[in-house]
């Protein structure tokens, strides 16, 4: 390993420029230049940030040559090339936590950027509290549809100091690294830093020592942090790929690594907290997309998962919210993986629990074959809070004509009385609400005649989707459905669409106003439907010469 360039004369550091900030990066030439600028942005020369520091992990595609053409005309940065590649993320950051000098470091991945004043919004959050630990607010962002979903986000809707986390636990469901900022001194003091070489999951761990050496800890909404999700990208990242079952095994052994910390060091309440947010948030994501894997991964994953929840004790499952205990219990209950559909569909977010609704001496039960797997809390939870199905099915004929079944859940709904449904639709690239079409339910015997169920038919105005800010895309948007069901006794719910029937397929629909319509109803990984629309000629013609060319 060495450093290729010395950094050249600077400007004069004034005491606010304490910041170191590290920048990892392998085989990421078209990226890494945005987030180094994003990280020398954080204020003009000389203000809060003292050096950012790139690391190079034995890049063969252009990525170190680019760091040292930019270090040639920024005099803050400094570019370190490791020899070999490390497999991971943590030995690189690990490199440049020792060559940092400035009084606090925070970490940037080469793929993503700082948004301005995030360094500035954590360093004065630092010095007011007097904490050696501060954390902010981050967004996914969905690429190329710049989407941005929030990143924990009940953790950061207003300011906070934490005096410990023992006080706090919920502080460890941000496994996150990248958005905080920390004081070297503390980090040296409790000789934290990331497990070296390839380990999957190495933020955990970092995570699970920092927390563990109980430092006084400051939240601030700020946004710090914008983490790009690529997931077209030709190479995924470590933790976005996901496709192989050691991916699974990878995460499980950094889970157990994080909570074997806590235990050490004598913190039960994190253990106990961060075993919740493995079954609240790991578990329920993997699942959800358990369905789209080969024989061979689920056997391999449902063996993994049963030995490791084998571990946590009633308590553990208990506090957890009901939809992932009920899958940690069907998972320990079954040597073998089982209905997966009604799984998938329970994982999602909102989860729908799929009929058929088993009982067993008066109680609840995931199935008549295992009526050890008790649905608890369904008697009490309240009417929002219901994971209800509701069918969805476009029609063959017409996509826009949606048929509509909204399933009894063990008789909460049927003494409610649902009235009415509306069908709101939002655009995903910027959660723009669309139209909203509303109908009333009609009671109505669901297949099979077994459980109640209430129907509706609405038309939804597919041309209105297009017409959104004046402009028409050439290219699909999609649209996401959520629903709300109205009740007679005043109660309320929202819920996703659940995607069925063989209409589920693209069309091409004449339009008084835009000639053709593209149209694609669908389901998404965790089943709900959503839709593609685009209009006019040129779409038609863009389609058909993607379709050619693959």
């Amino acid at each position: 390993m060495k450093e290729a360039l010395e950094p050249l004369p600077g400007p004069t550091i004034t005491p606010s420029a304490q910041v170191s900030i590290v920048v990892i990066a392998f085989n990421d030439v078209g990226h890494v230049g945005e987030a180094v600028r994003s990280a020398l942005a954080q204020g003009t020369p000389g203000e809060t940030v003292t050096e950012v520091i790139a690391v190079n992990d034995a890049s063969t595609d252009g990525t170190g040559a680019a760091l040292d053409a930019l270090a040639r005309t920024e005099p803050r940065l400094r570019v370190i090339h490791r020899d070999e590649n490390s497999g991971g993320c943590g030995t690189p950051r690990n490199d440049g936590l020792r060559a940092a000098t400035g009084r606090f470091v925070m970490f940037l991945d080469s793929d993503d950027v700082l948004p301005p004043g995030a360094a500035r919004a954590l360093l004065a959050a630092a010095l007011e509290h007097d904490a050696p630990v501060v954390a902010g607010a981050c967004v996914r962002r969905e690429l190329p549809a710049h989407r941005d979903v929030p990143w924990q986000p009940g953790l950061y809707r207003e300011p906070a100091v934490h005096d410990s986390p023992d006080a706090s636990p919920q502080l460890v469901r941000d496994t996150l690294c990248v958005n905080k900022l920390y004081e070297r001194a503390f980090l040296d003091k409790h000789a934290i830093t990331f497990p070296e070489g390839r380990f999957t999951y190495e933020d955990f761990v970092f995570t699970a020592r920092v927390l563990a050496a109980a430092p006084r800890l400051a939240t601030i909404p700020d946004r710090v942090y914008v983490w790009h999700v690529r997931r077209s990208a030709a190479r995924q990242s470590i933790s976005l790929d996901r496709k192989d079952v050691a991916n699974w095994q990878a995460r499980i052994a950094a889970h157990r690594a994080s909570v074997q910390i806590f235990q050490e060091a004598g913190h039960k309440a994190l253990a106990h907290a961060a075993r919740t947010k493995f079954l609240d948030h790991d578990l329920r994501m993997y699942v959800r997309e358990l369905h789209t894997r080969g024989a061979d991964y689920r056997a391999e994953w449902w063996r993994l998962t049963r030995e490791y929840l084998a571990g946590f004790d009633e308590p553990e499952l208990r506090a957890a919210r009901a939809p992932a205990r009920w899958l940690a219990r069907v998972v320990l209950a079954s040597p073998a993986p089982r209905d997966l559909g009604r799984l998938t569909q329970l994982a999602a977010r909102p989860g729908r629990l799929l009929p058929p609704y088993a009982e067993a001496g008066g109680r609840a039960v995931w199935s008549g074959d295992l009526p050890e797997v008790e649905l608890d809390a369904l008697g009490t939870k309240p009417m929002h809070r219901l994971p209800v199905t509701i069918d969805a099915e476009p029609a063959v004929s017409s996509p826009g004509v949606l048929r509509l079944r909204v399933h009894d859940l063990y008789g909460r709904l049927a003494a409610a009385g649902p009235e009415s449904i509306d069908i709101e639709l939002r655009r995903r690239r910027d959660d723009r609400r669309g139209p909203v079409h509303t109908a009333a339910l009609t009671p109505a015997p669901a297949t099979g005649g077994s459980e109640t169920c209430w129907t509706a038919e609405i038309v939804l105005d597919l041309g209105a989707l297009v017409e959104r800010d004046g402009a028409h895309r050439a290219d699909p948007e999609p649209w996401d459905l959520m629903a709300r069901v109205s009740c007679a006794d005043g109660a309320g719910f929202r819920a996703a669409l659940r995607a069925i029937g063989p209409g589920l397929r693209r069309r091409v629909l004449p339009s008084r106003r835009h000639v053709l319509l593209l149209v694609q109803p669908y389901a998404t990984t965790g089943g709900a439907l959503s839709l593609r629309v685009a209009s006019g000629l040129r779409s038609v013609w863009r389609i058909a010469a993607r379709r050619l060319r693959s």
